[in-house]
């Protein structure tokens, strides 16, 4: 782990086994982290904050574009790290490594953009000014299933805004994390401002959440768990930054460019073994075109090459770990009871490692599980709507709200998806992941606050309201009567 400024190991004394999901084999062991390594990191970054927030904004750019250097420099090393840890096709983990180093040198750009405002008093020779100043100490809890470029976009707008960071990465993926700690430790950032500590959810990520010490959590992962930093959050009131669960619908209509919207439609689903959050997660297509565009997908997907992942051949690696696999069975098995009819895939091949069949299912209710529930895998429902009115009256009949996806040459139903579609994104003709200097959100159940852009930023901001009075003998109206 990485604590003050130097590499440690755990408390306890315990490790953690880093698993490859190509192969099952060991690659790493990192520390298993106690509630002591948290309170440390925490303790550690704290003392560091007052020094940090004291540097001038250029001062901490400087740095966070020394990090983005680093990071382009082993961009081949970290790519591959990534995916023997995580399981992405390597040109995905080249591609989320550059996302790593972006996302550096756009917030490096902010040290002179944290805006705040000033504004006229409504009595004479009186200011009113509004400033933005950093919160203090920044608890981060990352996710498996983009370790690199998750940890970037909450730790550099972090420290931009002044604040210090203890970060803890999923156990299933930590050594992306640890890479960077050294790499941020080269461009010489001082001690303490930067903590990394592996461990459990249930020891080190209790800890960073309920500790007093935390004045912000940001977290990316499954809404259950954002319930549940909310709960532990409440006690101390730190301010939240949960991007959550996701149900992305994706609609095809009848006048879509459909070699496009299929070839979007193909990445939407699939990518990184369909585990992002943004991933499409059911299809809502027009029944004029519902037969054609269902009979190409299903011919797309079969087409997917699963392989090992440091193939450059490879289209689908396998899923971050053999309980993600059951998960996904289990979605195809439920659906199947349901009355789903599978159309390909729903098996895993008889090779080790962690891999599941690019899975198509038609033939399901909107009230079915598989189109409910969040399933993070490689598996899609498909449903026919009668028009565009009943596709944007399913897509909104869910509880997260993260991103969508519309198909269409018509600019009106362009225009009605991006205010009905209840969701924090919208891809029109197009796919993602989302680009920097758009707000990353969600509504409903998939999340509080923002990441990216401006607006996520601010997030890592505390507002301050100043008065001050520059009259030559200071005076209120109001407080006349009371002066007698």
């Amino acid at each position: 782990m990485y604590i003050d400024g130097n590499f440690v190991d755990s408390e306890g004394g315990e490790t953690i086994d880093v698993i490859n999901p190509a192969d099952e084999r060991v690659i790493a062991t990192v520390p298993k982290g106690t509630r002591e390594d948290a309170k440390t990191a925490l303790e550690a970054a704290a003392e560091a904050q007052s020094k940090w927030e004291d540097l001038a904004p250029l001062r901490r750019a400087a740095y966070l574009q020394k990090i983005a250097v680093l990071i382009k420099r082993d961009r081949e090393k970290l790519a591959k790290i990534l995916t023997e840890e995580q399981g992405k096709p390597l040109y995905e983990s080249r591609l989320e490594i550059d996302g790593s180093a972006a996302n550096f040198e756009f917030y490096a750009e902010y040290a002179r953009r944290i805006e705040g405002d000033v504004l006229p008093s409504d009595n004479t020779r009186q200011s009113i000014m509004i400033l933005k100043l950093p919160i203090g100490v920044v608890a981060s809890i990352t996710p498996w299933n983009f370790p690199s470029a998750t940890v970037a976009r909450k730790l550099a707008p972090a420290l931009i805004a002044g604040n210090t960071v203890v970060t803890k990465p999923s156990s299933n993926t930590p050594l992306s994390t640890v890479e960077l700690a050294k790499l941020t430790e080269e461009a010489g950032i001082p001690k303490g401002v930067l903590n990394v500590v592996t461990g459990g959810g249930s020891e080190v990520g209790e800890e960073l959440v309920t500790n007093k010490l935390t004045g912000l959590i940001t977290m990316t992962g499954s809404t259950s768990a954002g319930k549940t930093i909310m709960e532990h959050a409440s006690n101390h009131v730190a301010k939240l930054i949960l991007e959550l669960g996701g149900k992305a619908p994706l609609i095809v209509c009848e006048d879509a460019d459909m070699e496009w919207a299929l070839r979007c439609a193909t990445w939407a689903r699939f990518w990184n073994c369909g585990q992002t959050c943004i991933c499409s997660e059911r299809m809502y297509v027009d029944e004029r075109v519902k037969e054609k565009f269902v009979s190409a997908f299903v011919r797309r997907a079969r087409e997917l090459r699963i392989g090992d992942p440091l193939d450059p051949r490879t289209d689908l690696g396998p899923m971050v770990s053999k309980q993600a696999r059951e998960t996904s069975k289990g979605f195809v098995a439920k659906a199947k009871e349901e009355g789903g009819r599978l159309l390909t895939g729903g098996s895993e091949p008889k090779t080790k490692g962690w891999f599941f069949e690019p899975t198509v299912v038609e033939n399901l209710a909107q009230d079915s599980a598989l189109v409910q529930e969040e399933i993070f895998g490689p598996v899609v429902p498909i449903l026919g709507v009668g028009d565009f009115d009943e596709a944007i009256e399913f897509a909104n009949d869910s509880k997260y709200g993260l991103a969508s996806y519309v198909f269409t040459r018509d600019i009106k139903r362009a225009l009605k998806a991006m205010y009905k579609i209840k969701f924090g994104e919208c891809y029109i003709n197009q796919v993602g992941p989302e680009q920097l200097q758009g707000a990353h959100t969600g509504f409903r159940e998939s999340g509080l606050g923002a990441e990216g852009s401006r607006y996520g930023l601010e997030c890592y901001t505390q507002l301050k309201t100043c008065y001050l009075d520059w009259n030559d003998r200071p005076s209120t109206p109001y407080l006349f009567p009371y002066g007698k």
